[in-house]
């Protein structure tokens, strides 16, 4: 099985993959801009075409201060109120360097809660803080097995910390997850682009 490389010169020049490589990929599915929303909802092209999603948010802007993005998921495209178990914990550095540290955080995860699942510790709303990140949902649409979530976001706060929050958890159903929800914790998503991706 030979790697076609052109001219001989590096991996960065491959022309092609034998059939038995899968080279994978991310395909755009649709992507929404948030403009005061008080929720981005994604309940289409959530199916069985790809093994996972992955969405990814752009400097998602809240209204309150501070405002913490969140998630949940529907399986009945009404209730978004599906069972999770999660676990959360973050690393945080403030501008002066005066103070960092890597926690457990206590009050961010659930135990077979419906209710929203945090993904940052909460941006400032003043003009120069956000928050962005990824989250990717694997086999969404599975009737035989929970769903697993991780999760990544860089945040800062209205006192100039940044935080690198990571969370993980599952969908405790066999049911399919047929929408996403985003919304802040309080308030209004300000601004941000949200995109969702198959992953083939």
């Amino acid at each position: 099985m030979a790697i076609n490389l052109a001219n001989n010169s590096s991996l960065a020049n491959i022309t092609s993959l034998p059939a038995s490589v899968s080279g994978g990929a991310l395909t755009l599915v649709s992507s929404q801009t948030a403009s005061s929303s008080a929720t981005i909802d994604f309940t289409s092209g959530i199916d069985s075409t790809y093994d996972s999603y992955v969405f990814k948010l752009i400097n998602i802007h809240p209204s309150s201060n501070p405002g913490i993005i969140s998630f949940q998921g529907t399986t009945d495209g009404t209730n978004y109120n599906t069972t999770i178990t999660s676990t959360v914990f973050r690393a945080y550095h403030n501008e002066s360097g005066s103070s960092s540290a890597l926690q457990y955080a206590v009050n961010f995860d659930q135990a077979q809660g419906t209710g929203l699942q945090n993904l940052d510790s909460g941006s400032g709303n003043a003009s120069d803080k956000a928050s962005s990140g990824t989250l990717q949902i694997f086999a969404p649409s599975s009737t035989t097995f929970v769903k697993h979530f991780i999760a990544n976001f860089s945040n800062v706060n209205d006192g100039d910390f940044n935080h690198n929050v990571f969370v993980a958890g599952y969908f405790n159903t066999t049911s399919a997850i047929t929408g996403i929800r985003f919304q802040m914790d309080s308030g209004n998503i300000d601004d941000g682009i949200i995109k969702m991706y198959g992953v083939a």
